[in-house]
């Protein structure tokens, strides 16, 4: 969101302040404007250049709460203008308040029809509430208006990824890439859409990963600067998280057990907050760090002089090409040791970075070439797994009581790609009775949920055999399901663990390193290795297989929850040793090496 400043002029009292004002916006100084701003609408109340840029120096810098009263005055002072209306909008969008934003920006196309700025408003609101197919139909529109209107390229990538039509989204973010050459976010978007891509090679994803490295990390190498730690691999070591997920979201099933058995004696903990605003979730995870720094405000190469101040001597990304990484930081190579792990799954690509947290399943030995980071092997799996205390008990079989067996996922749409649709199709025709449920955020969406059924249709499969929408949370949808299909090439995460808990037994297809090989890697840490498949046939066999034997499933599903429990993927404690020795041994390499 830019400023406009197309208001009247100023009074010629605070002219030259208001130059100055509008010189910082064009900077993007958002906190150097923002004191000016404050003052000149205290001086002249009117003026609505002032509000205009004290509301996007706030939303700027994710301080939405506080944006909303100047840009209720901006429309206030300007309710006709469509300006007033699409900053308004912005707020209220960020603030999740899209009812209200998609109001305000269907009132700003009124205004100016012909702007392409309206437009896209109010997909960003849409696409917010996850109505995808109508944010399409609003990007599309900005860009008939404006070819290169830079918003509504990267927003469509992004509803494109969202929306699970990978291809196209592909081919968006190149369009976009074409008039933004050193757009980070729709790069970031590209290769986001590319780990998902059914029909290209891994070497082919790889050279994407590469390109990047080339383009936008590799100049940046002329910042770097000798590393002062000291060099003492067995002293307490600084360590830094650098997330934009330190609020309530998935992942901290997987991070907060090793936060909470973190050795506090031995490591010094400093998050790298890059978030818009904290949550309900934030405190609990901030009381697990010594040190606190939100990083919204900060360009990359603040933060990247923030953490080498700081004396970090190990930083760890856990976001990878995922929306509010940092990785432009992590470019400019801040600390001595650098490595990414479990946000993202797969490399990043950056010559930077020297380790990629991993294990001998996920990441085999003989596909190193595939990773622009060494990798470090953990044993016995690199997840630990901590469960919502909400699930509840997986209870009966539910396919005793049905009289047929219900095959189910969690999957987000960008996994449900041609490949992994074709392959579930032809699992359908071999169960004739079975049913399917595919239940996420991504289904909220009638047009979206049709889109899907319509794809099975195509394959014979009856649309009163698929169950396609969202419940959350949702574990009473786990608990009528009898066995979990995983995606492929680009597996689920999460989901397949809460999945298992259940004691819903899953089948997974072990495909390209490492996004491919996350349910095997789950899978043998709690010892049902003959749950993993490694071709197409053997994954649908497996799957007809479970759905032969009821009373199996029944004991599967009484005692899988208890195995979980005495396997290594939620052994908080040794988890967390195993992860601290590899990072020690990383700092240690690195005092070798200067040595």
């Amino acid at each position: 969101m830019q400023a406009s400043g197309h208001q009247p002029s100023p009074p010629a009292a605070i002219a030259a302040q208001a130059k100055r004002m509008h010189e910082l916006m064009l900077q993007k100084a958002y906190f150097e404007a923002e004191p000016i701003a404050r003052r000149l609408t205290k001086l002249s109340p009117r003026f609505w250049d002032a509000w205009e840029t004290l509301t996007i120096a706030l939303f700027s810098t994710f301080r939405s709460p506080q944006a909303l009263p100047p840009a209720r005055t901006m429309l206030d002072l300007a309710p006709a203008d469509p300006q007033s209306h699409i900053v308004l909008a912005a707020v209220l969008t960020q603030l999740g308040r899209t009812s209200e934003a998609i109001g305000v920006a269907r009132r700003a196309i009124e205004l100016d029809p012909r702007s392409a700025e309206t437009h896209s408003a109010l997909a960003d609101a849409l696409a917010a509430e996850r109505r995808y197919k109508e944010a399409e139909a609003c990007n599309q529109t900005a860009l008939a208006l404006d070819p290169t209107h830079r918003k509504a390229l990267i927003n469509l990538s992004k509803i494109y990824i969202d929306a699970g039509e990978v291809t196209k989204a592909e081919l968006m973010t190149r369009r976009t890439l074409a008039h933004y050459p050193t757009a980070p976010v729709a790069r970031n978007n590209l290769l986001f859409a590319m780990n998902y891509s059914d029909d290209r090679t891994a070497e082919e994803v790889f050279q994407a990963y590469r390109d990047y490295d080339t383009d936008l990390c590799l100049p940046l190498r002329s910042t770097w600067k000798p590393h002062a730690n000291k060099r003492d691999p067995a002293r307490k070591l600084k360590v830094g998280y650098v997330s934009p997920d330190f609020r309530q979201h998935s992942g901290n099933y997987f991070i907060e057990p090793v936060f909470a058995h973190h050795d506090r004696e031995r490591f010094e903990l400093t998050a790298y907050a890059e978030l818009a605003a904290e949550d309900a979730t934030t405190p609990r995870l901030k009381a697990y760090f010594d040190h606190w720094v939100p990083t919204a405000a900060m360009t990359d190469a603040q933060l990247a002089e923030r953490i080498r101040a700081d004396g970090i001597d190990i930083l760890i990304d856990v976001a990878g090409h995922t929306a509010g990484n940092r990785l432009g930081a992590f470019a400019r190579k801040p600390a001595p040791v650098s490595l990414t792990w479990l946000g993202f799954g797969y490399t990043t690509g950056l010559s930077a970075i020297d380790y990629i947290m991993t294990d001998a399943v996920m990441l085999p030995e003989g596909y190193e070439h595939l990773f622009s980071e060494k990798p470090w092997r953990l044993e016995q799996g690199n997840f630990i797994y901590r469960p919502s205390n909400t699930m509840g008990e997986p209870g009966p079989l539910p396919a005793l009581a049905s009289g047929y067996v219900t095959l189910g996922t969690l999957t987000r749409a960008i996994r449900m790609n041609d490949r992994t649709v074709r392959v579930w199709s032809e699992i359908l025709r071999r169960l004739p009775t079975a049913h399917l449920v595919v239940n996420s955020t991504s289904y909220r969406d009638g047009p979206m949920c049709e889109q899907l059924i319509r794809r099975f249709e195509a394959h014979g499969i009856e649309r009163q055999r698929l169950e396609i929408g969202c419940t959350s949370p949702a574990w009473d949808v786990l608990r009528a399901m009898d066995i979990g299909l995983d995606c492929f090439p680009h597996n689920s995460g999460v989901t397949l663990v809460e999945t298992l808990y259940m004691g819903v037994p899953y089948v997974t297809l072990a495909d390209r390193p490492s996004v491919g090989r996350i349910g095997a890697s789950v899978l043998q840490s709690i010892g049902h290795p003959e749950w993993i498949a490694d071709n197409e046939e053997a994954y649908i066999r497996k799957v007809v297989e479970l759905a032969s034997d009821l009373p199996a499933l029944q004991a599967t599903r009484d005692t899988l929850r208890a195995e979980m429990h005495a396997s290594p993927l939620m052994d908080e404690p040794a988890f967390a040793r195993k992860f601290e020795a590899a990072l020690r041994g990383m700092f240690t390499n690195w005092c070798e090496n200067q040595a």
